[in-house]
């Protein structure tokens, strides 16, 4: 008799935008590994065709579309061409983010001198670039009453990181709208429709390279605080969210929703002493 396997993605299409990003990469690869149709969706046509090549090489089905998750229109666009290509949405993965440059407060900046005009980018890129796609694929979800929406929240939603403004404001509304909205796709729509969060830890990531690394290579001193008070005294690694990111989108996580999972080496739960 074949075994169920409840953690098989196999046949599940699974839309990642950010997949051209780094964690995107991970996150790509490895749904596609347990068995997802994945729709690469992002703005760099290189690196979106290097995750379609790199899923492809391992067997599995992938295709791109560039868009930007800011904009309404385009989104409306990637979901008409990925009913078209498979006929359906079975999940979605919000990895669309990170900081922004100028949203980022230096430690010699006046902290009211801060522009506002970049916090609002920030807030943008992280809450509505998650917003916007859930609310045209998630509708696809939703009408057939079974799927699964994660999330990308941080630990800045948890603990008062500084500098990082923009991000902490729209990660934390993340957690908030996470919630809000697994309530209402529940009541409306039934328990078969899902939405959750993962708060990854310190990731190095191509947004926050500057601050984590310095012009030599070696590590900065935020980045020696973060790994201090972390107890498996390290940064973590992009693969080692995918395992998450897998329960959550397949049928084992079937009466989880609502909740925020952390991947962060017990940094959140680390008193510093």
């Amino acid at each position: 008799m074949e075994e169920l396997n409840q953690f098989s993605l196999k046949d599940k299409v699974i839309v990642i935008t950010g997949a051209t990003g780094i964690l995107g990469a991970s996150f790509s690869l490895d749904v596609a590994r347990a068995g997802a149709k994945v729709v690469v969706l992002g703005r760099n046509r290189e690196r979106a065709d290097q995750r379609v090549a790199a899923i492809k090489a391992i067997g599995g089905e992938a295709f791109s579309i560039l868009a930007d998750v800011l904009i309404e229109e385009q989104i409306y666009a990637a979901k008409e061409q990925i009913i078209n290509t498979w006929g359906t949405i079975d999940g979605l993965v919000n990895a669309a983010g990170g900081n922004i440059a100028g949203a980022v407060i230096q430690p010699d900046q006046n902290l009211f001198d801060a522009k506002i005009e970049y916090t609002r980018q920030a807030v943008d890129l992280n809450l509505f670039g998650t917003v916007i796609p859930t609310h045209i694929f998630g509708k696809v979800i939703a009408e057939k009453g079974k799927g699964s929406i994660v999330n990308i929240s941080s630990l800045a939603a948890q603990q008062s990181i500084t500098r990082v403004l923009g991000y902490t404001m729209a990660k934390s509304a993340i957690e908030a709208y996470t919630k809000w909205m697994a309530t209402e796709l529940a009541l409306r729509y039934g328990g078969g429709v899902r939405v959750n969060a993962i708060a990854p830890g310190v990731f190095l990531t191509d947004q926050n390279r500057d601050l984590l690394i310095n012009s030599d290579g070696t590590y900065t001193d935020r980045t020696m605080r973060y790994i201090n008070n972390t107890p498996y005294q390290r940064l973590g690694k992009p693969e080692e969210l995918s395992g998450t990111l897998i329960y959550l989108l397949s049928d084992a996580s079937g009466f989880v929703s609502g909740e925020t999972i952390l991947v962060d080496g017990g940094f959140n739960a680390y008193s510093g002493v």
